[in-house]
């Protein structure tokens, strides 16, 4: 039951994910994808450290700087150059090729041998979801394509070295996003300013679509991922990706008007499949940790998640 409840508070995080494509292209300023990256990661940053009040010690201050760089400084601004590219369905379906980014990954870089059922499960996932994009209203336009690859490539990284380097002794999930939002949120600030100048004049809705995006969509999502990836395998984690472009293909569907074929509802019901089948993980690796990238017994996991600082 407590893994259950973990997968599901993790799955809430790419749920949220799926509708940023759809607030991005009907309530927030046009062609402003540096901007909208800010407004996104810095604002939750900071509310996050102001909430848990620790900032990084020692070595962490470099790996806290690596993952903000990948899994926000680099992932956000490609993130919503995709959206404003190309389709919502679109661009989000891509993100589906992240479990093969994160089984490759793995192998690498903490030794994980992928098993034959892992493979099949993400190969699944991809087809379903290509499906999808075949089927999706509006061309392939490339840059868009290429950023949206390169977004999933990037957080691809930044989970699989989260789960190498482990957690700082007392250190909660809730702060781990604090740092890599605001580090990131820094990063990405310089850029927007040089290349999109001044911020623009924001109306009502784009207030409203930035909140949403920087508390629901950042600040909670952020703190209940990083929670899953201290708790769940790195591919447990990533098979959950392939919920945020098929909750983006509803989105665009119930609210945008983008038409859904059978051919598309078949897709998404595979990727939905491999989603649930990449929990199946085998128990041995459910019950590992680290802390400092050092790895912990059960009994020894345990006593530290109860002395953790979780914000």
């Amino acid at each position: 039951m407590n893994r259950a409840a973990t997968v599901l508070l993790t799955a809430l995080a790419p749920l949220s994910w799926g509708t940023t494509y759809a607030v991005t292209t009907e309530f927030l300023p046009a062609d402003r994808p540096l901007f909208t990256a800010l407004m996104r990661a810095l604002p939750a940053g900071l509310l996050l450290l102001a909430l848990v009040r620790v900032l990084p010690r020692g070595a962490w201050w470099g790996k806290a700087t690596v993952l903000g760089a990948l899994n926000i400084g680099a992932f956000f601004p490609l993130l919503f150059l995709a959206a404003y590219r190309m389709p919502g369905g679109m661009a989000a379906v891509v993100s589906s090729a992240g479990p093969l980014f994160v089984v490759g990954l793995s192998a690498l870089l903490l030794g994980q041998r992928p098993a034959a059922r892992t493979l099949l499960t993400g190969v699944v996932a991809v087809f379903g979801v290509s499906l999808v994009v075949l089927k999706a209203t509006g061309g392939l336009d490339a840059v868009g394509l290429l950023a949206a690859v390169a977004s999933t490539a990037s957080m691809s990284a930044g989970l699989v070295l989260a789960k190498k380097w482990g957690t700082p002794a007392g250190v909660g999930p809730l702060a781990l996003a604090g740092w890599q939002l605001t580090i990131g949120g820094l990063l990405i600030a310089p850029l927007a300013f040089l290349v999109e100048g001044a911020p623009p004049a924001l109306d009502g809705a784009a207030v409203g679509g930035y909140l949403y995006l920087a508390l629901a969509g950042t600040a909670v999502a952020y703190w209940l991922w990083f929670r899953g990836i201290g708790r769940l395998s790195a591919t447990q984690v990533t098979f959950l990706a392939p919920l945020s472009p098929l909750t983006a293909a509803v989105v665009g569907w119930a609210a945008l008007g983008e038409a859904l074929s059978a051919l598309q509802l078949a897709g998404m019901a595979l990727a939905f499949g491999a989603t649930v089948a990449g929990q199946l993980a085998p128990r041995r690796t459910e019950v590992t940790a680290t802390v400092d990238g050092r790895r912990e017994a059960p009994e020894k996991v345990v006593a530290r998640r109860g002395a953790a600082v979780e914000g």
